[in-house]
């Protein structure tokens, strides 16, 4: 398949830093006097900072998208310098991928050679990022340390990958009900198929209405599962939510699907979208079916 990505032309470039705030997943960033793209896995190709580049040095192109790999980003990234390292790095433990960040600094530590800079200075600076608002063991000197549980900086938190440890109550009193939520951000646009939130989970493509309308919503059809929400009637580029799923699928490798979409007609549409996703999947993997009435009652529950 093919994905949109964020294009820079260094030599148009004057470092200014007015597309840095455009970019929803703070992958954009200024360093050595160049806007520099500090993550591929981050890029959602929207294309918002585009507008915001006086000089016309930030265009989207079209290019066969491959499984994220940390090995062959760390290579080209080391070139480009120690300050871009760091901001790689230090981007990936923000969004807390911190098995790529294993890879990419074992990758740094047996390809030493290759930098013209200290890397001890870059691995001490990134396992010290982010101690001041939480202070934890790092997970570069400690694989076994847990996740953080907010982001530390950079990017708009309204988008920025999270993942919830949230704990089961199944003896909340009535009107505590705990959320199920398990990730964040939970809009198709939004949600990036390449991170780790996803892998090996069970995924709940949600039409919008069906959680304002399920009152079991969290604790029945959400528990357990991490989700994207859409609205097949009035979002726009559609089309991108076919490869998610797919990647979805074949990259993060899902154990099942389920489509909740409410009973009216243009929910009908997500349906389609999941379908054709799944055909074009080379894993086949069980897709289930809920259909909400407008009252809030379960039509249908079937595997498809």
């Amino acid at each position: 398949m093919k994905r949109d990505m964020v294009k820079i032309d260094e030599d148009l470039c004057n470092g200014c830093g007015a597309c840095v705030p455009g970019c929803h997943e703070g992958a954009l960033q200024i360093i050595d006097g160049k806007a520099r793209l500090v993550s591929d896995l981050m890029c959602d190709g929207l294309g918002a900072c585009i507008g915001h580049c006086p000089l016309g040095a930030i265009t989207i192109e079209e290019r066969e998208a491959q499984p994220y790999d940390e090995i062959e980003v760390m290579r080209l990234m080391i070139p480009k310098g120690k300050n871009t390292v760091i901001a790689h790095l230090k981007h990936l433990k923000d969004h807390q991928e911190f098995g790529y960040l294993k890879q990419g600094v074992k990758y740094l530590r047996e390809n030493s050679a290759d930098a013209d800079f200290d890397i001890h200075d870059v691995i001490r600076e990134v396992h010290h990022h982010g101690q001041e608002a939480q202070p934890k063991q790092s997970v570069l000197m400690n694989p076994q340390a847990g996740r953080m549980q907010h982001a530390a900086s950079g990017g708009c938190p309204g988008s920025q990958a999270m993942s919830f440890n949230t704990p089961a109550n199944d003896d909340a009193p009535a009107g505590d009900i705990p959320s199920a939520l398990q990730q964040w951000p939970v809009q198709m646009h939004l949600i990036n198929p390449m991170t780790g939130q996803f892998a090996g989970s069970d995924f709940l493509l949600a039409a919008d209405c069906t959680a304002f309308t399920l009152g079991g919503f969290h604790s029945k059809y959400l528990k357990g599962k991490t989700l994207g929400i859409a609205c097949p009637k009035l979002d726009t580029r559609q089309e991108s939510y076919q490869d998610k799923i797919r990647m979805l699928i074949d990259e993060a490798k899902i154990n099942t699907l389920t489509v909740m979409i409410m009973e009216v007609p243009c929910c009908g549409g997500l349906v389609q979208t999941a379908q054709r996703a799944v055909a074009e999947a080379s894993r086949k993997i069980p897709v289930k079916l809920v259909v909400v009435g407008i009252r809030g009652d379960i039509l249908s529950e079937e595997w498809i």
